[in-house]
């Protein structure tokens, strides 16, 4: 999958939350968006990421940015993961990793030594314009978990 730069249109989804509610990226309308890819709800560095962006979701809304965390995992896990880590934020739903691969967070990535396709940890900052099309403002591949958040706070100035 080709990855995506600044300046790309952010393609358009609708992907179910926890709740089984459906989520379009066009419901951010006039506002901005910070869209995580992680790999699988419950897994130590997904939880510690989740954990951070849910401890700053006051903050990054305060600064006009609503955060989505998208992964391929389905509804329920993603309620028992919400549930279980008292998390304040949407989770959504993409198993059948359509999402995923548009945004080029589907690739190769090494895990214990040892390449495997599966999801890349990748965050992007979204300008989504009055008529619900998104712009790429920032795009981030292979980001770690830990500390993230905090660098990129630092880079929006939040």
């Amino acid at each position: 999958m080709a990855e995506l730069a600044p300046g790309d249109p952010a393609p358009a989804f609708t992907l179910t939350d926890a709740s089984d509610r459906p989520v379009s990226l066009s419901d951010y309308a006039g506002g901005n968006v910070i869209v995580y890819f992680y790999p699988a709800a419950l897994t130590p560095g997904c939880t510690i990421q989740a954990i951070d962006f849910s401890a700053a979701a006051k903050d990054f809304a305060a600064a006009g940015y609503a955060v989505l965390g998208i992964s391929p995992d389905h509804p329920d896990k993603l309620a028992r993961f919400t549930a279980q880590e008292h998390l304040h934020l949407a989770l959504l739903a993409d198993p059948d990793r359509r999402t995923i691969k548009d945004y080029g967070a589907w690739g190769a990535r090494v895990i214990w030594g040892k390449s495997v396709e599966g999801v890349i940890r990748s965050t992007f900052v979204i300008e989504v314009d009055g008529s619900g099309q998104g712009v790429i403002a920032q795009a981030r591949y292979g980001v770690r978990a830990a500390g993230h958040v905090e660098r990129l706070r630092s880079a929006l100035g939040i």
